[in-house]
């Protein structure tokens, strides 16, 4: 009895088994069905002017799904990171002698045709019109290259293609399947006598794949009408093309010489037809003996700024140097409070009266030693923050007042610093406008350089006058002096007064070293100390003129820092 029912059901289980088999036999063709067409026919017809005029048949295995779309790509990647460009107009699709009012959009790169073909019976055709399809070729001729059958929604079981034109064939060619990895189609003939019109077969394709006919014709008989835009790369931007570098070039040459006849033109310092003017010299006053002597009363502060076209820091200090050795201010050593301690120093006014010191002297002398109090070197800091721009601006006025030059060379450089500097910027956004829509980058990059260029030519362009001329003679020979001059050729007994006049030039224009140990050598009582034996600096009990090569260089690096160190 048990097996009796286990046997009925097991035949149960087989007939359910086997009227499902039967049922997804019937099912499975009629799902096929829906989501394929029979075939894909389709007529291109080739005008001269390389347009295609394309009809395309659909028919259907079985019924037509709801809607049949198709995508047909306006952009085509090429190499060179370019991309062609296709036209795809007058799209219509009809059932018979119906407009099923098909809609057309557009998708990024892609024209999409919509058709609504649920309920239709026979045949859908589709029309439309294809330009840049025509490509030209190396040797003259034109390609015919199309992909007719792409990104339709279903699969198609055949595709047939006839290609007609007017033009005698020269080539034809085809390539299906996957569009990222296409193949040779079925089979493909004609260009011949018997078959003049090519046409190509392939099938079956899935929905989405491509099956592309392509044909070639004399050039004089179908004209090329492709249109190729290139895309945005630093390769591309930046192509060694001949014409790109032949206009970087060119503009670097140009603009190069624009800019040394500009500082030819307005940066070159006047001639002077007179002898060099004498700024100081070490005038004989006996048998192997000289004394330095100052002409027109030209200081330190005047001569650095005159040699650079600028007041840097060396010229500062180098006048308060010389305000000591002329007796306007005293320089006291301090004692260190320990081994580890820095140095310090402070700066007295002495009582001598001012009233010969030319503005930037005064301004200095006030900054450094103020009339009431005392201040050391690393407390001036604070107080000389607002007096170092006027010492500046004094001492540029001081030159140009002097007839060295026209204009202050600050307010030279900084009006071409400027000019410079919105140049820079104009050269910038041009260098960007060309990057991002020529090839012309390099042209942008000559641009940039010129405009740099200009920055760097702009700091040379402060010119002395004639007069500024022959001083700057002058002071290169007083140069050659301070380098070559004798050390040991100051007058007896006044050897201390003499060297140390000597002294604010040679920090300016180099020889300090030597004209410092030739103070050391004047010290006429050796192992004695020295703390008062120069009337312009003063130092603890226990200091020796042989610790004056150390102590200047000390206070000089210090006091150049504390002074420029906003």
């Amino acid at each position: 009895m048990v097996r009796s029912h286990g046997a009925r059901r097991r035949v149960r289980a087989a007939l359910l088994l086997s009227v499902a088999g039967l049922f997804w036999l019937v099912a499975a063709p009629m799902a096929h069905a829906q989501d394929e067409l029979a075939a894909y026919n389709a007529t291109v017809k080739v005008l001269q002017d390389g347009q295609l005029q394309v009809t395309a048949t659909l028919d259907p295995s079985g019924s037509f799904p709801s809607t049949v779309t198709q995508r047909f790509a306006t952009r085509e990647r090429v190499l060179d990171n370019s991309e062609r460009v296709f036209e795809v107009s007058n799209l219509k699709a009809v059932n018979g002698d119906t407009d099923l009012a098909a809609e057309v959009s557009q998708d990024g790169d892609y024209t999409v045709l919509s058709v609504p073909t649920g309920g239709l019976s026979g045949s859908v055709t589709l029309t439309y019109t294809v330009r840049g399809a025509a490509l030209r070729q190396a040797d003259g001729s034109t390609l015919v290259q199309w992909r007719v059958l792409q990104g339709l929604s279903a699969g198609v079981e055949s595709v047939d293609v006839t290609v007609t034109s007017e033009a005698a064939v020269l080539e034809v060619d085809c390539v299906s399947g996957p569009p990222s990895a296409p193949s040779t189609c079925s089979w493909f003939q004609g260009g011949t006598h018997d078959t003049p019109d090519p046409t190509f077969h392939d099938g079956p394709r899935g929905a989405g794949e491509i099956v592309a006919p392509s044909v070639r014709y004399p050039g004089s008989s179908v004209a090329a009408n492709e249109t190729v835009v290139e895309l945005w790369s630093l390769d591309r931007a930046f192509r060694p093309g001949l014409a790109e570098l032949l206009t970087a070039f060119g503009l670097l040459v140009l603009g190069g010489a624009a800019l040394y006849a500009l500082h030819r033109r307005i940066g070159r310092d006047a001639t002077s037809l007179e002898d060099p003017t004498v700024v100081a010299s070490f005038r004989p006053v006996g048998a192997g003996a000289s004394e330095f002597v100052v002409a027109n009363d030209v200081r330190p502060g005047m001569v650095g700024t005159l040699l650079d076209e600028r007041v840097d820091p060396v010229d500062v200090t180098a006048s308060v140097l010389d305000l000591a050795v002329r007796g306007y201010l005293l320089i006291t050593e301090l004692p260190r409070e320990s081994d580890y301690a820095p140095t310090d120093w402070t700066f007295t006014r002495t009582d001598r009266a001012t009233d010969d010191l030319a503005p930037y002297e005064s301004a200095i002398l006030d900054a450094v030693a103020p009339a009431e109090g005392r201040l050391t070197v690393s407390e001036i800091g604070p107080a000389v923050v607002d007096a170092v721009p006027r010492i500046q601006s004094e001492l540029y006025d001081e030159v140009v007042s002097r007839g060295w030059f026209a204009k202050r060379p600050d307010d030279t450089r900084s009006l071409w610093g400027r000019l410079g500097w919105i140049v820079l910027a104009v050269a910038a956004v041009a260098t960007v406008v060309l990057v991002a829509f020529t090839t012309f980058g390099l042209v942008g990059l000559a641009i940039v350089l010129l405009a740099l260029g200009l920055l760097f030519v702009a700091q040379e362009m402060p010119s002395r006058t004639a007069a500024g001329t022959s001083v700057l003679a002058g002071l290169r020979a007083l140069q050659a002096e301070l380098l070559t001059h004798p050390t040991d050729e100051a007058p007896a007994g006044r050897e201390y007064e003499q060297l140390s006049r000597v002294l604010p030039y040679a920090v300016v224009l180099g020889g300090q070293d030597r004209w410092i140990r030739a103070l050391v050598a004047a010290d006429d009582d050796a192992g004695v100390a020295d703390p008062t034996d120069l009337d312009w600096y003063h130092a603890p009990a226990t200091w020796h003129l042989q610790d004056l090569p150390g102590s200047l260089r000390n206070l000089l690096t210090t006091l150049q820092g504390t002074l420029f160190s906003r």
